[in-house]
Parts: C-alpha cells; sequence; structure tokens
C-alpha cells in the first residue's frame, strides 16, 4: 500500500493506492477517516481491483484548519486526485457524507465515473426547506463550540450508528480511531454538518447521473436511510437495490465480507470495456 499526499486546489489530500485493476475510489464518511479500512483487507476486492482511499479535507492524514468545503468543492477535489493519479475513468464508493460527494461528482463529471455505490448517503432533496440545522445537529454543533467534543462525537454517532458504535470501531479500526475522531471533530462539525444541510440534490440532478448505481443500505440502519434508499431508486435512471442484512450505519465495519461480496459482483457486472487508469508511483 503506498502512501502519498497530492495538492487539488487550496487544500493537501492525503491518499493511498493498494492493489491492481480497475481503479475503485472510496469517499468516506464523516467523524472518522479510516471508514473503509476492512475493506482493504478483503481479498476478493483487494486482489481485483486498484483501491483508493483518501481522507478529505480536515480529516486524517489531510490538510486541517483549512477553508469549510462545500459537497460540490469536495467532489472536485476528488476529481482532481483522480487526475492527479492520471485515472480517467473510475468507480466510485460513498459511504454517508462521502456518498453526497460520489452523487455530485457522478453529476458534475459523468464521463469519470463508470459505476456508482452509495451506502447509507446523506441527503437533501431540492424540495427541503432551508430552515437551519434540525435541533439535535444544533445542540450538538453547540456542544461541540463550548469545548465538549468527546461528548459532541459521541451523541452525534450514537444518533446516527446506535450506542454500540464505540465498541465497533474499536473492533474493526485502528487503536488510534476513536481519538483520531476527536481531533477531526471540526472537519464534522463545522465543515461537515453545514455542507451537508446547505447542500440540494434534486431529481432533475439525479436524472442527470446516467452511470449503473447500486443504492446500499443497512437493514438496521435508522430509518431515514430506507427512505433515501427508495428515493434514489426512484430517481436516478441506472439503480439497484441493496440492503445489508445485520447492519446499521456503521455497514462495511459489521459486514465487511456480505459489502464486500455484494460490491465486487456489482463493480464485475458492470466493468470497464477497455481498462482505464492506472497508478502514479
Amino acid at each position: 500500500m503506498d502512501a502519498a499526499a497530492v495538492v487539488a486546489g487550496d487544500v493537501r489530500l492525503g491518499y493511498t493506492v493498494s492493489g491492481h485493476g480497475e481503479p475503485v475510489v472510496l469517499i468516506h464518511a464523516g467523524a472518522l477517516a479510516d471508514w473503509f479500512r476492512p475493506l482493504l483487507e478483503q481479498p476478493i476486492l483487494t486482489n481485483r481491483y486498484q483501491l483508493i482511499v483518501y481522507h478529505r479535507a480536515n480529516y486524517g492524514t489531510s490538510e486541517h484548519g483549512c477553508a469549510r468545503f462545500s459537497v460540490p468543492e469536495q467532489a472536485e477535489q476528488c476529481r482532481q486526485l483522480l487526475s492527479h493519479l492520471r485515472i480517467t475513468r473510475a468507480h466510485l464508493v460513498g459511504h454517508s457524507a462521502g456518498a453526497a460527494i460520489a452523487l455530485q461528482l457522478a453529476h458534475d463529471a459523468p464521463r469519470l465515473v463508470q459505476s456508482l455505490t452509495v451506502m447509507d448517503p446523506a441527503l437533501s432533496p431540492g424540495a427541503a426547506t432551508r430552515a437551519g440545522a434540525p435541533p439535535l445537529l444544533r445542540t450538538l454543533i453547540e456542544q461541540h463550540a463550548a469545548g465538549d467534543t468527546a461528548g459532541a462525537v459521541d451523541g452525534f454517532m450514537r444518533s446516527v450508528c446506535g450506542e454500540r458504535w464505540q465498541s465497533v470501531v474499536v473492533r474493526m479500526l485502528p487503536p488510534d480511531a476513536l481519538s483520531q475522531a476527536l481531533t477531526d471533530a471540526d472537519g464534522l462539525f463545522r465543515q461537515e454538518i453545514p455542507a451537508l444541510l446547505a447542500w440540494r440534490f434534486s431529481e432533475e440532478q439525479a436524472r442527470r447521473v446516467i452511470c449503473p448505481t447500486l443504492v446500499v443500505a443497512g437493514a438496521e440502519s435508522p430509518p431515514v436511510f430506507a427512505q433515501r434508499q427508495h428515493l434514489l431508486l426512484e430517481w436516478l435512471p441506472r439503480a439497484d437495490a441493496f440492503t445489508l442484512p445485520g447492519a446499521g450505519h456503521l455497514l462495511h465495519l459489521e459486514q465487511p465480507e456480505r459489502f464486500a461480496a455484494a460490491l465486487a459482483s456489482f463493480l464485475a457486472r458492470h466493468r470497464m470495456p477497455v481498462m482505464q487508469g492506472s497508478r502514479r508511483a
């Protein structure tokens, strides 16, 4: 696995590249930069694909303390990373907020995206009102601003990922994952949540996402994610559904083998006609 960094626009992004084959870009969710670590241990993926994992701005090994980037700006940063790697076509896999970025990139640069997988996507339909943050999120943002970062992160993760989130993270991710979540809390509360609240993805925009799309929901995720799955199945021209048994919003941490098998099957059905992309050392 090669670790490197690239300047994408005005921000330095850390990334790793592993494996060989058609390029698959993994765009992580909020709170934890290494969400996708379990998938890098699944031979059904690592033996068949070139896996590109990067840390978004204000997370992990990427630049901290930089500007607050919108969802479209973060999609453009991903596009610049692929340009740096000389990849002209790739499969995108996004989780939660990462799924929003993947959807935006598939809309903005359709020729770049061979297939799209969105996992429990964060989604704010175009018809939604702009009434500001819901009460819970507003409380958590204020809690973080007041200095209770640990309480704010725990409150957010419990609301989305369930009461057992810490035990799953400790079991499946590197030992420093929980402390990294606190270090990266500005990325969640000052960038992530405001960017998602401001982002709108409408039916009209979805109709322009022409690549095959796998819309994934955790069987035990909060009901809103099943609702979003159904909405995207109606909106996207070429969408298939997959509900991951025995998993909530933590998805590939709770069921890495099952998810990897489903993803590999989807990718195999939508291979590139001619091998695209290469890894630059």
